[in-house]
């Protein structure tokens, strides 16, 4: 792709579409020779129109096809034959329309271009800053850079929007990729991140065609220190299957989708400004090393807003060490309360010197991050001179210590161009928007938190999972007992034989219906609890006795302290996923679950737990005991591994309760569903 988005020579093929790209690479300095081709069109003073590529005096690195579909699937075998280096297919009428025509088209197109590399079709094309050329069938707002943040968009009218931001992002690279028929998002992360002048990589993106060439460009870009976030639009269902388990109804492709980016340390966005914000943050600091954030501003306002924002993000605002603080007690005086965040007042908003003390103050107090809080008047209607006065003591100390920092305004556009230009030229992110900075912040704090964490790993999910077989509970525990899960004492007995095994294993017990295709037995009136006697359990059969000629009686687990819910989905494209959630009643009530990406460890286990609302009952919550918390991740991580051994023929596994006992004394897991693929299930 160097020829393609590095090129020294392009071809416009085209109307009066691809005309404007002239005039764009001339604007953004691109010295290579700029080639018309059309079949018809007279030339004019400031353009010569070849009648084909052929007739073409060098051979162009760069081709914009900017004519009807039809004729773009004829021209490809051209291009190819002339040995361009690729291509831009901006016609739209391909497999973007939903239609037999379209995805026919798009066959056919593939086919024709052979190995010829190929943006498109029903795409926006691109812009490179860095180089000073753009295959863009539209203005070019901004300016060439030295260096800059590579945004790859699968939308050109987001990729429009980006590009006309009032923000000072520093772009380097704006890529749209239509219908991604031949280069994929993908594709573009690995080649923009091979150029050391790209600083951080942003995308918008609605589907990833290939996860595990998507993995492998995010592990590159964690292993050269460049950081990614992204908009992910488009939330869906897992797939269109019928769903038998509990464990399948709580996990969409949206959380699976979230799962993989916190995995990869990608920071996921919520809005095209809180990606701006982000990246202009990444751009200028890279990823923090924490989530401890010093913060200032001459408002108490300000500081309180700032706080109620921070806290909920999980950014942390610590104490100012003592050091910093006794300089700051003898720079601001009695009238001013040192805290973190701190409201120095407006006195010293004209002694400079006292200024820098105080910002150099807070810069040297080993946060994080820095932020100084400042919102300028309209510099058309306002004097805002003294706001620059502030600002520059700021940038200057920030500069000279080259720690991370930011200048942060509460309203976007309260923080004017030049002095965001300014505070770029610093080393400054110049966060633009309260919430969105402080979202910045927290999104940079994430990505230095998960570089050490290990990459997804996909595992190949069976085919043909319209036919399936379920096991009996009784199987299905025997085979967790043998993967090392703990269940209760049982008895897979016939109805008359029911009070015999409950002496046998010992009062009280449960006592459940089991028929192959009774996959729902508490709703069916199947599950009898906390049975006494043996009384007891002839009333239980004798109400079950339609549903089948054996119970399973087994032990009644009585000091449990939580519910939890452990299962296995299977994925048609991230395969094998393990969910950890609320069991039991809550279930349903609480939706409350955290999908794990194989492989599966301790770690990753554990900050799936730490996530849920199950959590602090298994902590121990008011007053009462805690659970055994070391066992219940040792039971997700065997349920991992047992997966992964059956994963060529496992549709689902569900477990659901699984009863997480008192500290020391385990987990047990009182109910399960397993579902195999019939044609591999023998």
């Amino acid at each position: 792709m160097q020829r393609l988005l590095r090129p020294k020579s392009i071809a416009l093929l085209g109307g009066k579409w691809v005309d404007m790209m002239h005039e764009q690479n001339r604007k953004l300095g691109f010295r290579g020779s700029i080639w018309h081709v059309h079949p018809t069109r007279p030339a004019t003073a400031e353009h010569t129109f070849y009648r084909s590529i052929g007739e073409l005096p060098g051979v162009p690195d760069a081709v914009v096809v900017g004519i009807p579909r039809e004729a773009t699937v004829a021209v490809m075998p051209e291009l190819v034959a002339a040995g361009v280096g690729g291509a831009v297919c901006y016609a739209s009428g391909f497999a973007e329309t939903g239609s037999d025509t379209g995805r026919e088209m798009t066959e056919r197109l593939v086919a024709s271009a052979g190995e010829l590399p190929f943006l498109g079709p029903n795409c926006y094309g691109f812009i490179n800053y860095l180089d000073g050329v753009a295959l863009w069938p539209d203005h070019v707002a901004t300016r060439r850079a030295e260096r800059g943040v590579a945004l790859i968009c699968q939308s050109g009218t987001i990729a429009y929007t980006l590009t006309a931001n009032q923000r000072s992002l520093p772009m380097g690279y704006v890529v749209t990729v239509g219908n991604q028929s031949r280069i994929h998002v993908e594709h573009l992360m690995d080649f923009v991140l091979d150029d050391p002048r790209v600083t951080a990589v942003g995308i918008y993106v609605e589907g990833i065609k290939d996860l595990r060439a998507f993995i492998a460009a995010a592990e590159k870009a964690r292993a050269k220190q460049i950081p990614i976030a992204l908009v992910k639009a488009g939330r869906s269902e897992v797939a269109a299957r019928a769903t038998v388990s509990h464990t399948a109804s709580l996990t969409g492709a949206d959380d699976l989708y979230d799962a993989l980016f916190r995995r990869l340390g990608i920071a996921r966005c919520e809005s095209l400004a809180e990606l701006c914000e982000t990246l202009k943050l990444l751009h200028c600091c890279g990823a923090l090393g924490g989530n401890r954030l010093g913060a200032m501003g001459c408002s108490g306002g300000d500081m309180a807003m700032l706080a109620d924002t921070a806290e909920p993000l999980g950014l942390d605002l610590p104490e100012i060490p003592a050091a910093p603080a006794e300089q700051l007690k003898i720079t601001l005086g009695e009238r001013v309360t040192i805290s973190n965040p701190l409201d120095y007042h407006t006195y010293i908003w004209t002694d400079e010197t006292r200024l820098r003390e105080c910002f150099g103050a807070m810069l040297d107090a080993g946060f994080d991050a820095t932020a100084l809080v400042i919102d300028h008047s309209d510099p058309e209607t306002c004097d805002i001179s003294s706001f620059v006065t502030v600002l520059e003591q700021f940038l200057a100390m920030a500069k000279a210590r080259r720690v991370a920092a930011a200048v942060l305004a509460s309203l976007p556009e309260t923080l004017p161009r030049a002095q965001r230009e300014q505070a770029l030229a610093s080393g400054v992110a110049p966060l633009q928007g309260m919430p969105e900075g402080l979202r910045a912040i927290a999104h940079a704090a994430f990505i230095g938190a998960t570089r050490g964490q290990s990459a997804p790993r996909l595992i190949e999910a069976p085919a043909g999972r319209e036919s399936t077989t379920s096991l009996g509970e009784a199987a299905a525990k025997a085979m967790l007992e043998a993967a090392g899960i703990a269940v209760p004492r049982a008895r897979l007995v016939a109805l008359e034989d029911a009070p015999a095994a409950a002496r046998e294993i010992g009062f009280p017990v449960v006592v459940k219906a089991c028929a192959p295709r009774l996959l729902h037995k508490t709703e069916a009136g199947g599950v009898a609890l906390n049975l006494r006697n043996a009384d007891q359990v002839m009333a239980a059969i004798e109400r079950m006795s339609a549903l089948g000629p054996e119970v399973l009686v087994e032990e009644m687990v009585t000091d449990g302290v939580a519910e939890a819910l452990l299962g296995v989905v299977v994925d048609p494209q991230f395969g094998p996923v393990l969910v950890i959630g609320s069991g039991g009643i809550l279930t349903e009530l609480l939706a409350d679950s955290a999908p794990v990406l194989f492989p599966v460890d301790e770690a990753a286990v554990t900050r799936a737990i730490d996530g849920l609302k199950l959590a602090p009952l298994i902590a121990g919550f008011r007053g009462q005991p805690a659970g055994d918390r070391a066992a219940l991740t040792q039971a997700c991580v065997r349920l991992a591994a047992l997966a992964e051994r059956e994963a060529a023929r496992l549709v689902e596994l569900d477990v659901n309760p699984v009863i997480v006992r008192p500290a020391g004394r385990g987990v047990v897991a009182v109910d399960a569903l397993v579902r195999f693929n019939v044609a591999a299930a023998g």
